[in-house]
Order: structure tokens, then C-alpha cells, then sequence
């Protein structure tokens, strides 16, 4: 059995409708769980991530967060590389991910502070669908790169493309979307953070309508088939509608393994839900306080999630139906890092250059290039989760976060049942 290197959490949802908390006080947390590592400040939601009346099965949302913490202005420039570009706060960087997911030699505390070792890792292709443009995307990504002491971007390990909406290229790019363009900056700078030997190509739409993004992710599809596999993710959804299950087909191209976003609020998101695809939950990343010391994770409160509406359980969730309960999918699969309050570093220099990002729009590009980075190059998404599934009994319950909420359970006896382990499988 190969080695991956890294831990990820399978996160299995129960049938029953679950109450998700919407203030870190109405959380039933386990005694040990210290909430002080959150630090004071203020959440600010662009307008793409907010989803628009009647959107659900025509348009997209992103799934991102910009967190302001207090007394922390704007800052254009970076500290002292190689590290955080504000020392002293424990916002996460490429080295603290990738030592709490043991994508490098585990460091006592994991402190973003002083941990520098970043992951070596990736081949083929990672390819990130958006919509809109990105003017500064080279730009941004070399910054953030070259604070950390990441590959600095080439033409052969970074790509743009623009996508029309019969799949194929253009010369012309999209419209400029602030919201979307921050998206953009957080999915490639972290997708080669996890693994900065695979290329990354982003693929972007010319908006963010169904239309559209499939023919990105046709053209996102065709780009990784062609470079012999890897992973194409997306950090955008919609609301479930009634037709959903008719756009599976932009996500079966053979060779890659798909991944999206199961969003940022109560319920579940296309196309998380699709059969065809790895559904990325959020986490929050809990430290002591007074040091620094990574203590645990546990399930974000805002994450996305439960049984889909409309599409049946996949068999690969078979050897857990008595975990999801009923017979429609249930997700997320797996989660990561995405709490904005225990939030990442990116740079967007239109957003004024250094910011702290979160939501499950974080996860999704950090496991696909996790996948990526284990080697996982599998024939179909499917091949991919049902190893998952099947080795669903080596991870580790992840008890702490969501517990029952207001008195409503689920079929098991909770509301929320999360699992994980430290596991290597292939």
C-alpha cells in the first residue's frame, strides 16, 4: 500500500437534517477544544460568494472570505522571507499546512511562525476552474511564491487560459470580478503551495453562468487528459436543482479526478454532489493561543453539507450507508483547512496585496493538490473515492466542532459525524 503523504479527513454526513451553527457560541464543543486561537476580527463576504435569488442550477458562487483581523491594516508589503508576511500571528502558511497534513517532516506545534520546510511534491497537471479574469495572476502567484520559499512560476509550471462555452480557447480573457479574482489568486497560490511540482493551469470562464463554467471545465478537462492525468478543481457552487444530474458528463473525462467545494453555509451544493465528483468540506485549525502549537482540527461551522437532494448514494458510499443513512449521496467526502477566523495567506494585489482567506474554496484546491501530490493519478474520480471508502475504518473520528445542535439528531444519534485519520493509502 503507497504511502500518502498526508492526513485528510473523511467526513460522512448523517441522513437526517442537521441545524448547522451559525456563531462559534451555540457550538457543543469537547472539553479540551480552545476556542482563544480564533483571532478577533471581522469576516467580509464579496459579493460573489453571496448566492443570488434563482441562481440555483444556472449560476455559480464562490466560496471565499476575507478575514480583517484587528489591528492588522492592509499590508502591500511582506515581511521577512521565508515566513509569514506578519510575523506573530498564526494564519497559515504553506509550511504549517503542509506539516499538519504531513506533507513534510512533522515539526512539534507546526507554528506558521517558524516552520519553513514547504512541500516538494506534484507532477502533471492541477487545473483550477473560474470565472472572470485575473490580470495579475503570474504576478500574484510569483509574490506569494517567493515569500514562502516556493518554485517560482514558469511557462512551463504555470498556465492562462480562456475558455469559451463550447470548450474551447480564446485569446480573448473574460471581465475583471474583484470577488472572483481573489478566488483565483487562492486557488492557484495554494494548489502549487501543496504541490509545486505539478503544473498549474487556470482555466477561466467567460462568467460565472452553468454555461459557461462547463465549457471551462470541458476545456480544463481536455488540458489534463492531455497532459496524462491529474485533477481539476473547483472551488464555486450553486444551489441543487432538479437537472443537476444531466451535467455529470463535464466531469467523466478519464484520467482526471474532479474536486469541488460543498460551500459555506447550511446544506449541500452542485456540483459537490455529483457522483463524479470529490466533495470538499472546511475545518478549522485549532492552536494554542500562547505559543502557536497546532492542537487539533475541527469541523468549521459554516462548512457545507448533508445528504444531496436529488442524487442517489454512489456505491462507493455503500461501506458507509449505515454512517450516511437513507439512499442519497452524502457529503462532504473530505475536508480541510477553511475557517477565514484560522485562515490561509494569499496575495492579491488588487485586494491590497497580503490578505487572510478562507472557506471551503481553501479545501478544494489544497486536497486536490494533495491527491496530486501522493501520486493518486487514478483512471476516474470514481476509482479515487472508492479507495477513500474503502478505507474508510483507518481514519480517525474527528469528534470536536459540530456536535447535535438544538436538539435536532440525526439517524445515528448526531447531528454531524465526522471521521479522519492520519492514513496512507493508495
Amino acid at each position: 500500500m503507497k504511502l500518502l503523504k498526508a492526513s485528510i479527513m473523511l467526513s460522512l454526513l448523517s441522513s437526517a437534517t442537521s441545524v448547522m451553527a451559525q456563531n462559534v457560541g451555540s457550538l457543543n464543543l469537547e472539553p479540551n477544544f480552545n476556542l482563544h486561537v480564533l483571532e478577533e476580527g471581522t469576516v467580509v463576504t464579496p459579493a460573489s460568494t453571496i448566492p443570488q435569488p434563482g441562481a440555483a442550477g444556472t449560476a455559480a458562487h464562490t466560496n471565499v472570505h476575507v478575514f480583517l483581523p484587528t489591528g492588522m491594516g492592509a499590508v502591500a508589503a511582506a515581511g521577512p522571507a521565508v515566513g509569514p508576511p506578519v510575523p506573530g500571528y498564526f494564519f497559515e502558511t504553506p509550511a504549517s499546512v503542509a506539516c499538519v497534513y504531513s506533507l513534510v517532516p512533522r515539526v512539534p506545534g507546526c507554528n506558521p511562525n517558524t516552520v519553513t520546510a514547504v512541500p516538494n511534491g506534484g507532477s502533471k497537471v492541477i487545473a483550477i476552474v473560474d470565472a472572470f479574469h485575473a490580470p495579475n495572476a503570474l504576478a500574484d502567484l510569483t509574490t506569494f511564491s517567493k515569500q514562502f520559499g516556493l518554485p517560482l512560476p514558469t511557462a512551463a509550471t504555470f498556465e492562462v487560459v480562456y475558455a469559451l462555452a463550447n470548450g474551447t480557447q480564446t485569446s480573448t480573457p473574460p471581465p475583471y470580478n474583484s470577488g472572483w479574482e481573489v478566488e483565483m489568486s487562492l486557488d492557484i497560490e495554494w494548489a502549487h503551495a501543496m504541490a509545486p511540482n505539478a503544473k498549474v493551469i487556470l482555466v477561466e470562464a467567460a462568467s460565472n453562468s452553468f454555461a459557461d463554467l462547463m465549457g471551462a471545465e470541458d476545456l480544463a478537462s481536455k488540458l489534463v487528459a492531455a497532459a496524462g492525468g491529474g485533477e481539476v478543481s473547483n472551488s464555486w457552487g450553486s444551489g441543487e436543482s432538479a437537472t443537476e444530474a444531466s451535467l455529470d458528463t463535464h466531469f467523466s473525462t478519464q484520467r482526471v479526478v474532479y474536486f469541488a467545494s460543498t460551500g459555506d453555509s447550511p446544506g449541500t451544493s452542485w456540483p459537490s454532489v455529483s457522483k463524479n465528483v470529490v466533495a470538499v468540506g472546511g475545518t478549522s485549525i485549532s492552536r494554542d493561543p500562547s505559543n502557536g502549537t497546532f492542537v487539533g482540527e475541527a469541523a468549521w461551522y459554516d462548512a457545507g453539507g448533508g445528504p444531496s437532494a436529488y442524487i442517489a448514494r454512489p456505491s462507493y458510499q455503500n461501506a458507509v450507508s449505515g454512517i450516511i443513512g437513507g439512499t442519497n449521496r452524502g457529503v462532504p467526502g473530505v475536508s480541510a483547512v477553511a475557517n477565514p477566523r484560522t485562515g490561509v495567506w494569499v496575495y492579491d494585489k488588487n485586494a491590497g496585496g497580503w490578505i487572510v482567506v478562507g472557506g471551503t474554496s481553501v479545501s478544494s484546491p489544497v486536497i486536490a493538490a494533495i491527491t496530486n501530490s501522493a501520486s493518486h493519478f487514478r483512471l476516474t474520480t470514481d476509482a479515487e473515492l472508492s479507495q477513500v471508502y474503502a478505507n474508510h475504518a483507518m481514519f480517525r473520528d474527528i469528534t470536536q466542532g459540530l456536535r447535535p445542535l438544538h436538539g435536532v439528531l440525526g439517524r445515528n444519534g448526531l447531528g454531524f459525524l465526522h471521521r479522519s485519520r492520519l492514513t496512507r493509502y493508495q
